[in-house]
């Protein structure tokens, strides 16, 4: 493969490295990775868009490059593959850093459509149906019940909420975010999607949660930053509710990406961050009145 991306791009490549089929190597300050891109030519034209974009507002994004065919794409063993030149990829962003780039982006999307319950329940659909079918791990068998509960939960909650409020407008998001939240994911133009602006709040707490770090101090600051609409509040509590954390991990460990000891973090901290969304609901209602949920309040 260092071959053919020498060829392909017109580069010299010291070591190569590889990780889940990404392709990793430095030049100079900068890191590049030649990933699979399962989308096709239009798709890629559209995320080039978005970088052009971002660029006039002094946002720059992961550079997607063009090969010596003046492609994005390059095709290996009918595999479309695409390189991405990264700078100062451990750069940190804050949640307050994240408010800032929405500010300077400043771009909403019309005719959208929230999908979440849709994406969500045939998640749990086929999830039922693996299990159904062959024995995963131990671990997973033992907690899976549990997440189904927290997704379902979640599901009644943002339908309600579609049907009771006016919804608000989507702005550029991401599929992740991460905590620490460093620039490699963050101004990464493949996570890049059209979602409301509380999704990348409530994934970063989620994962600040997780790391042992202080979510609720950060969430407080949040709500006594940016004030949201009745239905972001409650689109942003059903967001906390979402087990997304567990189901990523999931899937790693189906694919055996990960090993199933992964998720025993969760189960060790399912009482702590039962008690993080029951002080989450209550602050969260000092705002704005949020759906009844009868096992979280107290």
């Amino acid at each position: 493969m260092k071959n053919t991306i020498e060829y392909y791009y017109d580069l010299i490549i010291g070591k190569l490295y590889i990780e889940n089929n990404v392709y990793h190597f430095k030049i100079d300050n900068d890191d590049y990775y030649f990933l699979p891109f399962l989308y096709d030519e239009k798709t890629v034209n559209k995320i080039i868009e978005y970088i052009v974009f971002l660029k006039r507002k002094n946002i720059y994004c992961h550079e997607i490059l063009l090969n010596i065919k003046k492609s994005y794409l390059t095709k290996i063993d009918e595999v479309n593959y695409l390189l991405m030149k990264v700078h100062d990829k451990n750069r940190q962003y804050s949640l307050f850093d994240m408010l800032e780039l929405n500010r300077k982006v400043n771009i909403t999307f019309d005719n959208y459509s929230n999908n979440w319950t849709i994406l969500w329940s045939k998640k749990i659909d086929y999830i039922e149906n693996q299990i159904s079918e062959i024995k995963i791990d131990k671990i997973i068998n033992s907690s899976i019940d549990y997440y189904i509960g927290l997704a379902e939960n979640s599901i009644y909650y943002v339908n309600m909420i579609n049907r009771d409020y006016l919804k608000d407008k989507p702005v550029l998001s991401h599929k992740r975010v991460y905590f620490p939240n460093t620039q490699l994911n963050y101004l990464n133009p493949l996570s890049f999607i059209i979602d409301l602006e509380v999704r990348d709040i409530a994934e970063y707490l989620k994962a600040m949660f997780w790391a042992k770090d202080d979510a609720y101090g950060e969430l407080q600051a949040y709500l006594k930053t940016k004030r949201l609409t009745p239905y972001s509040y409650n689109m942003l509590f059903a967001r906390l509710l979402y087990p997304s954390y567990y189901f990523d991990v999931y899937e790693k460990v189906v694919n055996n990406h990960e090993n199933s000891e992964k998720i025993i973090i969760f189960l060790n901290g399912v009482n702590e961050y039962e008690l993080f969304l029951k002080k989450a609901y209550k602050l969260i209602s000092s705002y704005a009145k949020l759906l009844k949920i009868d096992w979280l309040i107290y």
